[in-house]
Order: C-alpha cells, then sequence, then structure tokens
C-alpha cells in the first residue's frame, strides 16, 4: 500500500513522527511525505524532523505566506503533481491547516481515498480558518480517525457513515508517552539553560489570527502578561508570525522589558518547559493537550476549544483575550489548580490503530 502524507505546520511534524514510525513496521506499507512549506523557518520545520527521528520529506513544495486562497490554491497544484506522479492507494492528513485541506481536496479530485487525523473536532466558529478546514476535509475523506468519544458523535450528527469513522484515541497522547520521557533523560534543560525554576514561571504561545491579527485582541494579550511578569516570570516562545505583528503594533519593545522572550525552540526544549511550567497560557489546541499530559494547568487565550473536555475536567480554561486584567488573574488563579481524573484521548496506541484502519483498504 502507497500513502502520500502531507505535512506543513509544526504540530503536524509532531503527530506524524509516531504515525510514520508505525507505517515503518508494517512490511506492506510505502509512505511518501510531502512538506508543503508553510512552516518554513528552521526552527519551525527542519528541526523537528532531526529531533524526532524523521526521514527527511520526499517532496519540498516551499509554499509559504499570502492570503489563505492563494496559499491554499498554491499548494493544491503542488500536491496534485505529486499524486499524479506518485500514483498512491491513499492521502493521510492531520489537523486543521490550509495543508490539510490542500492535500484532501486534491487527493479527492483524483478519486484517492483520504484518511483524516483528527476527525470531529469543531469550535463551532465558523469565522476560524480552521474550523471550516476540518468540516471539509471530514466531509470528504474515506477514514475519519477521531481522537475522542465526542468528536465521533459529532460526525454522527453530521450524518457521516459509521463504518468511516474510526475512535482510535490521539496520536498526541502517543508523542507525549514516547518523547516525554526522552526529554526527562536529556543531560541539558531548557529549563536550566534558560535560569528558570521548576514549577517557577508561566509558559506563552500565541499564533492564532484571531489574536495576532487583531488589535484590541494582541493589546490585551501583552498588557495581560506585562501584570502577569511582575508576579511570575513568563517565558514566551515567539512564534514569527506574531514577533512581525508585535513589531507592527509597536508592542515588542515594551513586551521585551516585562516577559522573556525566546525564539521558536525545539521539540525536546519545548517538551521540557511544558513539563516543568506553573501554568501554561495559549491559544493552540496541540499545546492544550500537552499541558494536559504533563499534568500541568492551562488558560486557553480563545473563545472556545475544541478540547471541551480539558475545560470540563478542570484541567484547563477559557480566557478570552477581552479583557487584560481578565486574562491576568486566570492565570495567575490556574497556579497549583490539578482537575479531575480522566483519560479521555485512549490507551497511547492510536498511531498503531491508524495504520491498521488504512491497512484494511
Amino acid at each position: 500500500m502507497r500513502v502520500v502524507t502531507v505535512l506543513g505546520a509544526r504540530p503536524q511534524f509532531i503527530k506524524a513522527s509516531v504515525v510514520s514510525a508505525a507505517m515503518l513496521q508494517h512490511e506492506d506499507m510505502h509512505e511518501v511525505v510531502v512538506h508543503t512549506g508553510q512552516h518554513f523557518d528552521a526552527n519551525m520545520s527542519d528541526v523537528f524532523f532531526a529531533e524526532l527521528g524523521m526521514a527527511s520529506p520526499a517532496y519540498h513544495l516551499d509554499i509559504h505566506g499570502g492570503q489563505h486562497g492563494e496559499m491554499t490554491g498554491r499548494m493544491l497544484q503542488g500536491i496534485e503533481r505529486v499524486l499524479l506522479d506518485e500514483k498512491p492507494d491513499a492521502m493521510l492528513v492531520y489537523g486543521d491547516t490550509n495543508s490539510t485541506l490542500a492535500g484532501a481536496l486534491a487527493a479527492a479530485k483524483l478519486h484517492i481515498p483520504v484518511a483524516h487525523v483528527e476527525a470531529g473536532l469543531r469550535s463551532f466558529n465558523m469565522r476560524m480558518p480552521e474550523e471550516v478546514n476540518r468540516i471539509l476535509v471530514d466531509r470528504i475523506s474515506s477514514w475519519l480517525f477521531a481522537p475522542t468519544d465526542e468528536g465521533v458523535v459529532q460526525l454522527q450528527r453530521e450524518g457521516i457513515d459509521a463504518a468511516r469513522i474510526h475512535q482510535v484515541g490521539d496520536v498526541m497522547y502517543d508523542v507525549a508517552l514516547h518523547h516525554g520521557e526522552r526529554a526527562k533523560r536529556m543531560k541539558v534543560s531548557a529549563v536550566e539553560r534558560l535560569g528558570l525554576q521548576n514549577r517557577g514561571y508561566v509558559l506563552v504561545t500565541v499564533h492564532r489570527a484571531e489574536n495576532t491579527d487583531d488589535p484590541h485582541r494582541l493589546q490585551a494579550i501583552v498588557d495581560a502578561f506585562i501584570e502577569v511578569g511582575r508576579q511570575l516570570p513568563v517565558v514566551w516562545p515567539l512564534h514569527p508570525r506574531t514577533r512581525g505583528m508585535l513589531a507592527k503594533a509597536g508592542l515588542l519593545s515594551s513586551l521585551e522589558r516585562a516577559v522573556r522572550l525566546v525564539e521558536p525552540l525545539g521539540y525536546m526544549e519545548m517538551v521540557q518547559l511544558e513539563q516543568s511550567a506553573a501554568v501554561i497560557a495559549t491559544d493552540s489546541g496541540g499545546v492544550q493537550k500537552e499541558a494536559f499530559f504533563h499534568r500541568v494547568p492551562c488558560v486557553t487565550l480563545r473563545d472556545e476549544t475544541e478540547w471541551v473536555e480539558l475545560v470540563s475536567g478542570g484541567w484547563n480554561r477559557l480566557a478570552p483575550p477581552n479583557n487584560a486584567s481578565q486574562v491576568a488573574i486566570a492565570v495567575l488563579e490556574a497556579r497549583g489548580r490539578a482537575g479531575d481524573s480522566i483519560q479521555p484521548y485512549g490507551d497511547g496506541h492510536a498511531a498503531a490503530k491508524i495504520v491498521t484502519g488504512l491497512a484494511a483498504l
């Protein structure tokens, strides 16, 4: 069986690391990886393949920048050429990015079955491009690999054939189990390198357009973490696009004086910072789950989240960045707040179940 996998963003590289490893263990399966280039900075892309033990992609399309339509259209064109050359039996896509949509759409138009990892997630906010992407990909996929029971229920509500839906658990849990132990064994710790104390800092990540492109929300986020920084050190690995938006808004210099801004980190160093944080504040779906896997309280800088089970279980709380003081209070009050004993993301063998599902074609 020949499978083309399309990747483009940091979280997808991480998820694919365990699924690609499982494919290598299957003697009748061959994977061809296509990197669209959506994340093009070396710290956001190439380093992850090396750190996660993944082979270099067979194809690198080097497509990044531009508006959503332009980017997706260029990806669609490039992926279609790959598919015509490779003639795969299936297309595998992850999550909800423009790379995900382009890969799925290119395959569907060539009558190549599509497998969607992280199917069934919904924020119910159609202003988010990610929500549009995930709904469209779910509609045209032949295999819908849902990470949670809630994902399965949502797909059933939407009338999708039950035979196409597979509850496999979350590949991010597979990753956390494997690479989390590796991070703990490393001789050099990012926590020590940055002069931080265990459980003595807040870790922040911000990248979503709904926050970076809205001047009011971006200002509220900056003001909130300046306020938090007066009581607890704040470490913020800064996404290149977020850095650009902060500079454009004239907010970068004031933020630099109050919090610890660092360049995007390698995957293992990021895991180390997550493991030792007092609180994680983020607008990333993947980081929300990583916080839970490492049993660190999380504050999500959004109006909603796809990972509703973490909110109901007390591990995550929503803090829409409309008011700086309210965000700061939410972050500071989250310290030491453990949630319920829940296990919503499977048994740590999602990757093997995905490969088994694909092999049943």
